[in-house]
């Protein structure tokens, strides 16, 4: 249901309005499918939808578009800028693991993005361009800090 709520909320933003037929072409779903998933997410309090009409968004529906959006976009960014997936595999995974991610593993990936983003290094700290030589080559790279720790 939440890919339904998700899909009105960036046709909205497209086109302004959202119909049931663009609903479909969007998720690549039949109509009657959409029209089934309205009348339940109409009955939660989700949508607003008369038939033949557009589709809306409650306050609460809306809300948890967002929600969904966000956790769209930071996976995608987590799998694009930290593990380097390509970004039509990382958006087709992004949009799977929307949906099952716990609050706590999303909250954890949040902040470990947050963190890397505030990384005073303007080319990502030297750990992620080890990991990403790691992933490459299947060897580590020379560890200057255990190097240090070594000498001294």
């Amino acid at each position: 249901m939440e890919d339904y709520l998700e899909a009105i909320a960036v046709l909205k933003q497209k086109n302004k309005v959202a119909r049931v037929r663009d609903i479909s072409n969007l998720l690549n779903v039949e109509t009657p499918s959409v029209t089934s998933a309205l009348g339940k997410l109409s009955r939660e309090g989700l949508v607003i939808h008369e038939r033949y009409g557009y589709v809306d968004l409650t306050d609460k529906g809306q809300e948890l578009a967002e929600n969904v959006q966000k956790r769209h976009e930071i996976l995608l960014k987590f799998l694009t800028g930290i593990l380097n997936i390509d970004q039509a595999t990382a958006a087709e995974d992004a949009c799977k693991m929307e949906h099952a991610i716990s609050p706590e593993t999303f909250k954890r990936i949040t902040k470990f993005m947050d963190f890397v983003d505030t990384c005073p290094l303007d080319d990502g700290p030297d750990w992620l361009k080890g990991f990403d030589h790691y992933f490459k080559t299947g060897h580590r790279p020379t560890c200057k800090i255990r190097q240090s720790k070594e000498k001294s």
